[in-house]
C-alpha cells in the first residue's frame, strides 16, 4: 500500500536505508539512532522538540538553524555542555542531556 506524495520521508524518496541501528540516551530515556544521524535528527525523531533552556528565564529551545550557526540546539553530551545537536553525529552509548544555561561557566557560549 502506497503512502500519499506528502507523508513520505527524504528516505523513501531516495530508497535509502539505515546501516546501523543503536541506542543512545536523552535524560535518562533510551532512544533508538541510526547511523548518520545528528544528535538533533534523533531527538526530533523521538518527538523532542526542545532540549535546552535560555541563560535568561529558562526558555526552552531546540533547533532553529540547523546548520551550527545559533547554538539554540546546544546539549550536554557525555557530560560536555554547549555541543551543538544539529552537528554532533549520533554515537551509540552516547548520554545526551538538557542543557540549562550556559551548562558551565568555563565552557560558556
Amino acid at each position: 500500500m502506497s503512502r500519499p506524495t506528502g507523508d513520505r520521508s527524504p528516505r523513501d524518496l531516495v530508497g535509502g536505508a539505515p546501516r546501523e541501528r543503536y541506542a543512545l540516551r536523552f535524560d535518562g530515556r533510551e532512544l533508538t539512532a541510526e547511523s548518520g544521524q545528528s544528535i538533533a535528527a534523533v531527538l526530533w525523531s523521538a518527538g523532542i522538540l526542545a532540549w535546552r533552556t535560555t541563560r535568561d528565564g529558562g526558555a526552552p529551545r531546540g533547533a532553529f538553524c540547523g546548520i551550527g550557526s545559533c547554538y539554540d540546539c546546544l546539549v550536554t553530551v557525555n557530560g560536555r555542555p554547549n555541543q551543538r545537536a544539529c552537528l554532533v553525529p549520533a554515537r551509540a552509548g552516547d548520554t545526551v542531556t538538557t542543557q540549562e544555561g550556559t551548562g558551565r561557566a568555563d565552557l560558556a557560549v
